[in-house]
């Protein structure tokens, strides 16, 4: 049976991403917040960024609903604020790395320490959901192609069965793919880096509340959960973009580089190479994030039922 208020929460978080977008680029062509081509970048124009501003608005109105029924999210739209102006000003001019690493892992904190996790799960999950965050970022490389990985990613999410990832797996899936429609075949606009972290903490750190609070309520009951399986659980988790970033950083250092050293040496850039097609190359690592989420789903259920 369809719930009615799912329905609605995704109708209107659909709705309310396609209508955003317009006002995004606007604001982005009015304050001159453009991504400039380079050669590490794929595009040719300047294009818009800061589509994400729309996603932030309506992941705080979203917020007002889940409020009362879940007392973390209080401290999760507050991570997430800081996340997404954090970004939208790295947009608008360059800030310092350490800067925002140091951002991403404060807010981290906020989702993950109210949740009273053992400390050995709360450190690793504060990494997670801190790695997580930049590793949307690092992803957002070709048209379409993270927006894609976060909305299967919030249906792993609403499959977790929680009602709060449900209403945010939901509404904010649906809200994704109204942006997506400006920003996939032929991008209007892009995401930009605000948008990007946004996503990724959004995953993140509604997953550590539905996933790892149930596991923690289980261990209070005589359940376990080996530091491997959660190891494992969380690379499942976190699919593509986590497979991403580890795979390009392990290549930066052999190759006696900076791990944060930007190049044209993603998997995205490697698909194209072969393929000679972003959409190839989007429609690929979409099914390669559909398998590790289908896996990360056994394995929690399997974990949850043991």
């Amino acid at each position: 049976m369809i719930d009615v208020r799912l329905f609605v929460l995704g109708l209107a978080g659909f709705f309310w991403g396609g209508l955003t977008t317009p006002l995004s680029i606007h604001l982005a062509r009015r304050y001159g917040i453009m991504d400039i081509p380079d050669a590490r970048k794929i595009h040719t124009v300047q294009m818009p960024r800061g589509g994400g501003l729309g996603l932030w608005a309506g992941y705080l109105l979203l917020s007002l609903y889940l409020v009362e029924g879940q007392p973390s999210q209080r401290f999760i739209v507050t991570g997430a604020t800081l996340i997404f102006l954090c970004g939208y000003l790295d947009d608008m001019c360059s800030l310092n790395p350490f800067l925002r690493l140091g951002l991403h892992f404060l807010a981290a904190s906020m989702a993950v320490l109210p949740l009273g996790l053992s400390p050995l799960t709360a450190a690793v999950a504060l990494i997670w959901v801190a790695g997580m965050t930049s590793a949307y970022n690092l992803i957002d490389g070709v048209n379409g192609l993270c927006i894609s990985l976060f909305i299967a990613a919030s249906m792993a999410l609403f499959c977790l069965r929680s009602p709060g990832g449900m209403a945010v797996g939901t509404c904010m899936g649906a809200m994704a793919l109204g942006v997506l429609c400006w920003n996939f075949p032929t991008a209007q606009t892009f995401l930009g880096d605000g948008g990007s972290t946004l996503l990724g903490y959004l995953f993140a750190s509604h997953f550590v509340t539905s996933a790892l609070s149930a596991l923690g309520k289980k261990a209070e009951t005589g359940g376990t959960v080996r530091f491997h399986e959660l190891i494992l659980l969380l690379l499942l988790f976190g699919g593509v973009p986590v497979l991403d970033t580890l795979v390009a950083f392990s290549r930066r250092i052999l190759e006696g580089k900076s791990p944060f050293y930007p190049d044209k040496g993603h998997l995205h850039h490697l698909l194209i190479s072969l393929t000679g097609s972003p959409l190839w190359s989007v429609s690929v690592l979409l099914v390669l994030q559909v398998i590790t989420l289908a896996g990360g789903l056994a394995v929690y259920t399997r974990l949850l039922a043991r």
